[in-house]
């Protein structure tokens, strides 16, 4: 049986790549973060073991001495854990000491380089699961009007540029006003900030328009689908819905939909549109 190893963050990512691999006949290797990955893992893998944030010789050995030749990461890991959770092995100290600055892709390609240098390929986080990237279209019942399509057009060049910056990949906007961009919190608590903001503006006088919030997730122009691959799952349509936005834009072929059917249902239900674009189509609604 083909083995595959699995280094995995938070939140149902790890566990639905796990199954599909387990579906596609391989045996996997998950190293796990204490207290960050999903103990469901350990019903679905050959084997699980845990280690602390910031080890690399742990993982390593693990997949060395199972015959683990290549693996995937997935699943999140909050950037706040980055400065405040992290206990280094002698090898990850040596890695961190030489990082240029402490941004989520500067880490994450460093471990890349280290599993490399020990024969074990870091393969993408799609892997098994490209039909679960968001096609070009709309994909639920409702459809962006025109007012909202312009807003998703802004929002798109205002997501493209912060993505471009290593910042984050979403942008919320209402009535082509931004309304607030990601940082470290992630989608999901973004579109909730963007909620909090939205409300209070709407109290101290800001005129209710016609879009609505907007919220506009890209990738990045160079994504690097081995530790980089957007998503958005239930949670993004839990957090739309408690701050009343109806308008979810992603781009398509390069952002994954976790639960895809739950999450279609759950958009349906509420009256969210959910539409893939890509720049040519973004550009097209423009003109």
């Amino acid at each position: 049986m083909n083995k595959i190893g699995l280094i995995a963050g938070a939140g149902k990512f790890p566990v639905l790549f796990a199954k599909e691999a387990v579906r596609n006949g391989c045996e996997v290797y998950v190293a796990g973060i204490k207290g960050v990955t999903s103990p469901e893992l350990e019903g679905i893998a050959a084997s699980v073991e845990y280690f602390r944030l910031g080890q690399i010789s742990g993982p390593i050995n693990f997949f060395t001495k199972n015959g683990v030749a290549r693996t995937a990461m997935s699943g999140l890991v909050r950037h706040s854990s980055i400065f405040g959770g992290v206990m280094p092995d002698l090898r990850g100290a040596k890695v961190l000491a030489l990082l240029k600055d402490m941004r989520a892709q500067t880490i994450l390609g460093a471990i890349a380089d280290e599993l490399k240098r020990d024969g074990i390929e870091l393969v993408s986080s799609a892997t098994f699961l490209e039909h679960l990237l968001a096609p070009n279209g709309s994909l639920t019942k409702a459809k962006p009007d025109k007012i909202q399509l312009s807003n998703i057009a802004l929002g798109w060049k205002i997501a493209k540029e912060l993505s471009r910056m290593d910042v984050g990949l979403t942008a919320v906007l209402a009535d082509m006003s931004v309304v607030a961009l990601e940082g470290m919190e992630g989608t999901d608590a973004c579109i909730l900030r963007a909620g909090d903001i939205y409300r209070r503006a709407l109290d101290d006088g800001f005129p209710k328009g016609k879009s609505g919030l907007v919220v506009v997730k890209v990738a990045r122009q160079k994504q690097d689908f081995r530790f980089d691959l957007p998503v958005i799952g239930k949670g993004t349509i839990e957090s739309m819905q408690k701050t009343g936005a109806k308008t979810l834009a992603v781009e398509a072929g390069r952002t994954l939909i976790i639960e895809k059917d739950e999450v279609l249902a759950m958009a349906n239900k509420q009256g969210i549109s959910i539409t893939g674009l890509d720049d040519e189509s973004v550009q097209g609604h423009t003109r």
